[in-house]
């Protein structure tokens, strides 16, 4: 049931990025001159149902949580054979494995004699697990999820499921992103074909590099995507974040690139004034960048903390009911840690943006439901025309859970 990434086919992606960021610069240089952002045809009212519905959360736990990829880790999370993470986000508790073949697959976290959690560490845990041993009866499976070892074996004779492996579910590497899918009987993962477009666009990223630094959980008191909705628009930047990306940024203005269910928004800085007017040739040398949202719930931010030293910022966004979530963040050295330094540098990336979003974006989103939970029964929110990212994701996940925006529950 497992998919090994493919050999990722050697570039030079520190010249795609160039490339790239070049052309993105175009464009963001375009919406400051023109005093313009990009746009949705028309603003989108949602009635407030979307977000605190029982029933819409229902749908979206079974039919997007536990039957879509959802992004367990990046590889370098489980970076060799015998290593482990413990994925519970989706509802099942899941291990993600490495196997001696390199192969990393998912299985349910469920010893087959009693049912008992073999880890029974939470997430984000990962490590080195080269057998698996249940701490109930010391049942013991590999990382391929066969059992290795049975104490009393011969208490189970003659019992046709006296003997059973681990319980595997779908599992596809592809691009340095590790996807699962939490339904034991559901289709095999098809990571190129989910990710259509958007491949090429995180290919560049170099994922497959990422060597984990931080990681932690932020929580608000809202639902899922009333959270997730802070990551896809910088209307809110100038007021809500007047100390940080406020002061560095315009406020309003976005270059927003649909592909599929996913998309790439960027975020102009003051700097792209200073180059209106110019011609090109007089532009410097920029780092690649931007948000990349990818469906269902997972926002990467790849960026330089000084020019030419990146970091990948990863949140996966999850319901924990309809009106309570948490975000399981992760701050990875993109190429690998190059020194104490970098990693010190990297470490305080993490501290200072999950201070921002806890305190600020988690902030607002958690008093603004508790609005909503008081509203009229008929309070719409409105998403803006200059809001677009946040159009296709609402679209997109109640086209997955087959609940149309309109319909109220």
């Amino acid at each position: 049931m497992a998919e090994s990434d493919p050999k990722i086919a050697a570039q030079d992606w520190f010249t795609v990025r160039k490339r790239n960021a070049r052309a993105g610069l175009r464009k963001l240089v375009a919406i400051i001159a023109e005093n313009r952002t990009d746009r949705a045809e028309a603003p989108l009212p949602l009635h407030k149902s979307v977000y605190m519905s029982d029933a819409r959360n229902a749908a979206e736990m079974e039919h997007v949580f536990r039957n879509e990829p959802i992004v367990a880790g990046l590889s370098g999370d489980i970076p060799k054979a015998g290593d482990t993470l413990v994925f519970d986000s989706v509802g099942p508790s899941i291990l993600v494995t490495r196997g001696k073949d390199g192969v990393a697959r998912a299985f349910l976290n469920m010893c087959t004699h009693r049912g008992a959690k073999l880890v029974e560490e939470k997430e984000p845990w990962s490590g080195p697990r080269p057998r698996l041993v249940c701490p109930f009866h010391a049942w013991t499976f590999d990382p391929a999820g066969q059992l290795v070892g049975q104490p009393g074996k011969e208490g189970f004779a003659n019992c046709e499921i006296g003997a059973r492996n681990l319980i595997e579910l779908p599992c596809a590497e592809h691009l340095g992103l590790i996807f699962v899918r939490a339904n034991p009987d559901g289709a095999p993962i098809d990571a190129a074909a989910h990710l259509g477009d958007f491949g090429p666009v995180l290919a560049q990223l170099e994922l497959h590099r990422a060597e984990p630094v931080k990681k932690g959980i932020l929580t608000a008191d809202a639902n899922w995507k009333f959270a997730l909705d802070t990551y896809g628009e910088g209307y809110h930047f100038k007021m809500l974040h007047a100390s940080t990306i406020g002061v560095t940024h315009y406020s309003d203005r976005n270059v927003y690139e649909p592909m599929g269910r996913h998309h790439r928004v960027s975020f102009p800085d003051l700097s792209i004034g200073e180059l209106v007017g110019k011609d090109e040739s007089e532009w410097p040398e920029t780092d690649y960048g931007g948000v990349h949202f990818l469906f269902p719930n997972t926002v990467i931010f790849f960026g330089a903390v000084t020019p030419g030293v990146y970091f990948t910022q990863v949140f996966r966004l999850f319901p924990n009911g309809a009106g309570r979530m948490f975000c399981q963040f992760a701050v990875y050295a993109p190429f690998g840690v190059e020194s104490e330094e970098h990693r010190a540098m990297c470490e305080m990336a993490y501290d200072a943006t999950a201070t921002v979003v806890q305190t600020e974006d988690y902030r607002v989103a958690s008093n603004g439901y508790a609005n909503l939970v008081t509203a009229p029964d008929d309070f719409h929110v409105v998403l803006g025309a200059n809001e677009p990212a946040l159009h296709g994701v609402h679209r997109s996940i109640a086209a997955a859970c087959k609940m149309p925006l309109d319909q109220i529950a």
